[in-house]
């Protein structure tokens, strides 16, 4: 378990306000994660906006997982993070691009980090929600975490519990929360 330092998270977001562009303030939000990840045992960042061959798709934060027990032991290898650092609520189409991202690499899980959620409501499985649900029908899960959830991160493990409870939601409730 390491601890959070709120004065670091403090810092990345007060670097997001002060951007001058939404570039700037999609950087400061992958910084944050890059501190956030980087801390949890096991866990490295490996690639960072990184397009694919094709040039179609852009990978914002790319982690390596070598499961530890203080850490992630619980998620695979390859772990995908999406960052959306806006000011509204992620779209149906945004979410819907993440998964196709997944499902073009192959891999069953991925997170996406935004400042606002998604859009939707989770109970009646609409907009983004419809998405995540859909994904799961095909063995991806998508966990959404938001910037107030990571505020109020106090060390690494309080991030794998959230982890934790979300994976649960999405098997149980065949949502997110």
């Amino acid at each position: 378990m390491a601890a959070i330092d709120q004065a670091v998270v403090q810092g990345y977001m007060d670097a997001s306000a002060a951007a001058q562009t939404t570039t700037g303030q999609g950087r400061a939000l992958e910084d944050l994660i890059c501190y956030l990840f980087a801390l949890v045992p096991g866990i490295a960042i490996t690639r960072r906006n990184v397009m694919n061959v094709f040039h179609t798709e852009e990978i914002d934060v790319a982690l390596w997982n070598d499961p530890s027990p203080e850490g992630f032991n619980f998620l695979p290898n390859i772990i995908l993070v999406e960052c959306k650092n806006w000011s509204n609520s992620v779209g149906s189409g945004e979410v819907n691009w993440f998964d196709s991202k997944l499902r073009n690499r192959g891999l069953d899980i991925g997170i996406l980090v935004s400042t606002r959620g998604i859009t939707g409501d989770p109970n009646d499985l609409t907009a983004a929600h419809a998405v995540v649900a859909a994904a799961l029908r095909e063995r991806r899960r998508l966990v959404v975490i938001t910037v107030e959830e990571i505020v109020a991160l106090g060390d690494t493990s309080e991030l794998a519990h959230l982890l934790k409870e979300k994976l649960c939601d999405l098997a149980v409730r065949g949502a997110i929360g």
